[in-house]
């Protein structure tokens, strides 16, 4: 469902009412949630607007596929993000839980605007700009600068790009329709290196998460019977894992599009556990056939319809027959 016309209004005009706006986005940023808020961040300081954006993960840092986005400079630590912001706007998080520490900015703000795509969004803003019907947050962005008559330029759509490419898994995800397509087309006619952008993305990972990689790899069980007959893959990073390849959470998303490729499974699970909370964090994919938001939802999660996650703070088997659980009484999907 688009969102609706009188939600279009009132983001273009609280955009207009600040001359100083904060901008934030979830915990543990992939690529929509940071490209989408670098994207409007950049347009709104070009014009003349004060803008400070930041994440609530501990440590702050940028996961090393984003480290050569235009608008880092715009980021600042969660210390310096006032405690009571005149126009907070939030991009690609569904509840506020998912801000971290930045949870607290959302109820001391004056105006709240939510920019999001996600069907499990709660509508937490004074508006929410949220249209489950993009393919990507960025795309919602993309509409609001044209809404606000602020230009593309290269150093906008890289971020947009970003954004666009990690949602529809570099346009392979169902959902992505022709729209997103003429979308990359308009972004590549500003002149950006959509090459170099997806190999920081996708090609370019240390040594260390190829051993990582493999060792996951070699971990993975297949449940043939599992999703009411269509198939489970699954496996697990442990602590072990990120010691011994010094590498962090954040690193290892990708693993997930690896284990998604066994043919005999519709379902792939990543286990990944947190060291900073010994919870496990849960990545699914879906090939097509099985709302994996939805599953993700019901245990606490959430996500796209293809591809999501929950966290949970029982052990690996305890997870495990939760999300068996969850699969096995989730509806199949025409594909």
């Amino acid at each position: 469902m688009s969102a609706a016309e009188a939600d279009w209004t009132s983001a273009v005009g609280l955009l207009a009412a600040y001359d100083e706006v904060v901008l934030a986005c979830h915990v543990g940023p992939d690529g929509d949630a940071l490209g989408s808020m670098l994207a409007l961040g950049i347009a709104l300081r070009d014009r003349g607007t004060k803008v400070r954006a930041s994440f609530g993960s501990e440590p702050f840092e940028v996961p090393a596929a984003y480290t050569g986005l235009p608008g880092l400079d715009l980021l600042v630590p969660v210390a310096q993000i006032p405690e009571a912001p005149g126009l907070l706007v939030i991009f690609d998080t569904g509840s506020i839980d998912r801000l971290g520490a930045l949870a607290d900015r959302v109820p001391a703000a004056a105006d709240v605007l939510v920019i999001d795509h996600h069907v499990s969004n709660t509508r937490f803003g004074t508006v929410n700009l949220v249209d489950v019907d993009a393919a990507a947050t960025a795309v919602v962005v993309v509409e609001l600068l044209d809404r606000l008559g602020l230009p593309l330029t290269a150093e906008i759509a890289a971020p947009v790009y970003t954004g666009l490419v990690t949602d529809t898994g570099s346009f392979k995800y169902a959902g992505t329709t022709p729209a997103v397509h003429e979308l990359a087309a308009r972004l590549l006619a500003t002149g950006i290196r959509h090459d170099l952008i997806s190999r920081d993305i996708w090609d370019n990972a240390s040594f260390g998460y190829v051993q990582l990689l493999g060792a996951a790899c070699a971990r993975a069980v297949l449940e043939p019977a599992a999703v009411a007959g269509l198939g489970l893959v699954w496996t697990t990073v442990t602590d072990a894992d990120l010691t011994a390849t010094g590498l962090a959470l954040s690193d290892v998303e990708g693993v997930i599009d690896v284990v998604r490729t066994a043919r005999e499974a519709e379902v792939a699970a990543v286990l990944k556990h947190d060291p900073a909370d010994g919870w496990l964090k849960v990545s699914t994919r879906s090939k097509g056939a099985v709302d994996v938001g939805a599953v993700c939802g019901s245990l606490g999660g959430g996500g796209h319809r293809f591809a999501a996650g929950f966290t949970s703070g029982d052990d690996i088997d305890g997870t495990l027959d939760q999300l068996r659980a969850a699969l096995a009484a989730a509806p199949h999907l025409p594909v």
